[in-house]
């Protein structure tokens, strides 16, 4: 999912107090929801990360002074633009609520075969 796709999607940005009881429905514990939390978090800030870093080469370069400054302007505006993304923990946890990511235990798997 790109930058632009997150940044559609109708999530917070900030904090919520949520109801835990919810967050165990689909894993049935609540310890294994952190954990595909996190990991959809992790997956998330890094396809986000590598998406900023593809989008800030094209101001890397050598070049006089003035065109320096004008290219700082878009950096600075690429930078914002990231910034207002919300977190990839809040992404995650909108992604969970609404059933949108798969996750399998391996644990049941070892033992369904």
């Amino acid at each position: 999912m790109k930058s632009a796709d997150y940044k559609k999607l109708k999530v917070d940005n900030y904090a919520v107090t949520r109801d835990i009881v919810n967050f165990d429905e689909q894993t049935g514990n609540i310890y294994k929801s952190v954990v595909v939390l996190s990991k959809r978090a992790n997956q998330i800030a890094s396809e986000l990360k590598e998406e900023f870093h593809e989008r800030s080469q094209e101001f890397v370069s050598s070049t006089d002074n003035l065109e320096e400054y004008n290219e700082n302007i878009g950096q600075i505006e690429l930078a914002k633009y990231f910034e207002q993304l919300p977190k990839p923990t809040l992404l995650a946890v909108h992604e969970y609520q609404n059933k949108d990511i798969y996750f399998r235990d391996p644990e049941e798997d070892r033992f369904n075969d």
